[in-house]
């Protein structure tokens, strides 16, 4: 399945000169830390540093208040390119903590004042990066006034819903979901594998903006024995990393079982989760020889990806898994499931190993084989650093760029059609 023919994008070979005024719309930004509000916030970063004007849209968090906030651009590390020449707007709305992750909020509708703020300052286009409440009233107001929208397919909530005894869920969500980026001019989503799923589920008007990679801060140059040392882990250990939310939709159990294994294996082999979530006390009761590091950000999340040999992602429900691509960046061997990204950059044998879905035996005898062979690893990390290069930020921030501007030519004073019966956003308490 391809992306939809669009005259509008295919004819642009690069971006044109003019900044745009975009209005980004999200439930989640940091400090919070996640892959959606990590990736997002170095997207605006770079479209700010090409001198468009960006006003943020997002939840209060913390003791903030509702309305104008001062805003610089978060910055990643002293690599990243310099900021634009105007400040970032940024907005602040009602928000309330997402059941299940007390670090979390998710925003409360706002449609009358949206409609009003971009009455007396109109932007170009309006994307949209969650599909909560806030995002959906951002789409009701964006479409009042005949804005051109975008949208982002970010997360799979329809998967998660098994993971928490709502399975009967799956179908309602997907729906709202559907009918939620068919309102939108383009909706943007990491892989061509995700469009092929979505175009034949009846998801319309899609476009590839792959996640970007910050080389330089994922880098194996920040290989830390000091930190190793730290861990417990003398020379000649193995150290086998998993990053992420400690939650059920991680497959953890399946990690426990691919850990037990290694451990049979190669009894030098340690555990270090860097993370922190609802499973975290079960699993300490499980996998009592583990090292739980907790949330790590910034260099020291650097460092732990560089300074371990080997990363485990049992994932099954990724829309992408920004994380899979952060320990290749770094060096590392990923065994995977052929979901997100690591269906389309990990090679069984050659950046790590990758197996079918259904496959859990296979995952548990993939990672054991790996762990039995250091040599190995230590050349597969350098063919995944050299896979994971090719998602340099720039070429993304550009394809976005285009992608956006595609949507503001083909949506001037028109919106998609609207659908029958249009549900609202599903509650979630």
């Amino acid at each position: 399945m391809q992306e939809e023919p669009d005259r509008s994008i295919t004819e642009l070979n690069h971006p044109p000169e003019r900044p745009l005024r975009i209005a980004f719309v999200t439930e989640t930004y940091p400090p919070e830390v996640n892959g959606v509000a990590m990736t997002l916030a170095e997207l605006v970063r770079r479209l700010h540093a090409r001198q468009h004007q960006i006003s943020l849209i997002r939840p209060r968090q913390g003791h903030e208040r509702v309305g104008e906030k001062p805003h610089q651009p978060h910055q990643v590390d002293q690599t990243s390119p310099r900021d634009g020449g105007l400040p970032i707007e940024e907005f602040l709305v009602h928000g309330v903590q997402i059941p299940r992750y007390s670090q979390l909020r998710m925003g409360l509708p706002a449609k009358g004042l949206l409609i009003r703020r971009w009455t007396l300052q109109r932007p170009d286009v309006v994307h949209i990066a969650t599909e909560g409440p806030l995002g959906w009233s951002a789409l009701q107001a964006a479409r009042r006034l005949k804005l051109p929208v975008t949208t982002d397919f970010r997360t799979n909530f329809h998967a998660y819903s098994g993971h928490y005894g709502l399975r009967w869920l799956h179908k309602p969500i997907m729906g709202y979901l559907r009918t939620f980026h068919n309102l939108a001019h383009r909706t943007t989503v990491p892989t061509k594998t995700l469009l092929a799923q979505l175009a034949a589920s009846g998801f319309e008007r899609l476009a590839v903006v792959a996640r970007g990679i910050d080389a330089a801060r994922f880098n194996p140059r920040h290989r830390c024995e000091t930190l190793r040392a730290q861990w417990g882990l003398a020379k000649g250990d193995f150290a086998v990393l998993y990053v992420g939310r400690l939650a059920a939709e991680k497959n953890l159990d399946g990690l426990a079982v691919a850990f037990e294994a290694i451990e049979r294996a190669n009894p030098r082999a340690r555990l270090i989760l860097v993370g922190d979530g609802p499973m975290r006390v079960a699993l300490e009761a499980r996998l009592p020889k583990a090292l739980f590091c907790g949330q790590q950000m910034g260099h020291d999340l650097a460092r732990c990806y560089a300074s371990a040999d080997l990363f485990l992602f049992p994932s099954k429900t990724e829309t992408f898994g920004n994380v899979t691509v952060e320990a290749m960046a770094s060096g590392l061997p990923v065994v995977a499931f052929a979901d997100g990204a690591a269906l389309e950059l990990v090679r069984t044998d050659e950046t790590g190993a990758r197996v079918d879905l259904a496959d859990d035996a296979g995952y548990v005898s993939e990672a054991a084989r790996l762990a039995l062979d250091p040599a190995a690893c230590q050349r597969m990390g350098i063919a995944a650093r050299a896979t994971a290069l090719q998602l340099d930020w720039e070429t993304i921030a550009n394809r976005f760029e285009i992608v956006i501007r595609g949507a503001i030519q083909s949506g001037l004073g028109a919106s998609p059609a609207d659908p029958v019966n249009v549900p609202r956003p599903i509650p979630t308490r």
